[in-house]
């Protein structure tokens, strides 16, 4: 199998940076895109080559760490999948392909494509943690958890910090990750008491960080490879909005 690649190439962030054609072939169609962008810098070092600069780590879909704009979607035509999870079987033989990465205004380019995402990670500080004392781990039956609630918890806590989200919304906002963070907190006991306090933080935050505003266009939910729903912008929203109506 062979792919045509148009990768972005950028030495770094003052760089006006450039979309350079490769020819990659003797690929399986049981690859995954990584392995491909392995590969061509494989081949790239055996010529004296500047390899390219791509992010990834477990390559399991877990870690968040991977992340390319494919086709002009985030992660790919695969829905619910990350790049590292990204088979060239989705893909035709001979097919040109444009990879670029996150474009937003808070991620900007270290190289290639590699892009600084420290700002979901100053979003978290904000107040994406709970600080009242439970000593050690309780037993599973110790603190009821209403059923509904622990699914949101665990539907929203599913979000890994890619970044698709961003990269994909028209405006470059945050409010899926940041809704994320802050509903798998609030839905649960332990996070209830700084529920409201946590959200105008980490809202507060993320508008710091230059993100976009959310006019819940949806693109962010179309690419999150963990399916994170568009209603929990909705419950971050309500969220900020109760902070300021509540007395005191």
């Amino acid at each position: 199998m062979k792919l045509v690649l148009k990768i972005w190439r950028q030495k770094d962030a003052a760089d006006r940076g450039r979309l350079v054609r490769y020819e990659v072939d003797d690929l399986s169609p049981d690859m995954s895109f990584l392995e491909v962008l392995d590969v061509l810098n494989e081949r790239l070092t055996a010529a004296g080559d500047e390899p390219v600069a791509f992010d990834h780590d477990c390559r399991e879909g877990i870690c968040g760490a991977c992340g390319v704009v494919i086709d002009g979607t985030a992660h790919g035509p695969q829905r619910a999948t990350t790049t590292c999870q990204l088979h060239l079987r989705h893909f035709a033989d001979g097919q040109t392909v444009t990879v670029e990465p996150w474009r937003a205004r808070a991620f900007p380019v270290v190289k290639d494509l590699v892009v600084d995402r420290g700002a979901l990670d100053r979003i978290i500080e904000a107040g994406g943690y709970i600080t009242a004392p439970t000593g050690s781990a309780p037993d599973a039956h110790a603190t009821p958890v209403p059923k509904p609630a622990a699914d949101r918890a665990f539907e929203a806590a599913a979000c890994i910090g890619c970044g698709a989200c961003v990269a994909a919304c028209p405006n470059g906002s945050a409010m899926l990750f940041t809704a994320a963070k802050t509903t798998h907190l609030g839905m649960l006991p332990q996070g209830e008491p700084e529920r409201f306090p946590r959200a105008v933080a980490m809202v507060a935050a993320q508008d710091a960080e230059g993100f976009g505003g959310c006019t819940n266009s949806g693109e962010c939910t179309a690419v999150c490879p963990k399916g994170i729903p568009l209603e929990t912008i909705g419950r971050l929203n309500r969220d900020v909005l109760g902070a300021v109506l509540r007395p005191g």
